[in-house]
């Protein structure tokens, strides 16, 4: 496109390129740009979050000191994210309903 018709910015200004909400949206939580942080109190809990980080692809770093609490919640956040959800195929209309009427699904409950 020609600069000559163009009415406005090509390219945005520097200064606004890094503001705003979420600039950063590769960076994802878990990644070893951002490793998750986790403390824990004793050896054998750091080994069992050990072994779940390696199950699901996460990084983390862990803390093992008895003095703090534990703080596992960017771990449980992660893993009780919602997956990707699935319906059934809804009938079309001159199939048989589901409910088991007999009847055309346009008739009966459509």
């Amino acid at each position: 496109m020609s600069k000559l018709f163009f009415k406005g910015r090509i390219d945005p200004r520097e200064k606004y390129q890094h503001f705003g909400y979420n600039t950063q949206r590769k960076t994802k939580l878990g990644s070893k740009n951002a490793p998750l942080i986790l403390s824990v109190k004793t050896q054998e809990r750091q080994l069992e979050l050990e072994a779940l980080l390696k199950q699901h692809n996460f990084y983390g770093e862990i803390i093992v000191d008895s003095a703090k609490p534990e703080n596992t919640i960017q771990l449980d956040t992660l893993l009780s994210l919602p997956g990707t959800q699935t319906f059934e195929k809804t009938p079309n209309r001159n199939d048989p309903c589901v409910c088991g009427s007999g009847n055309k699904f346009k008739k009966c409950c459509g």
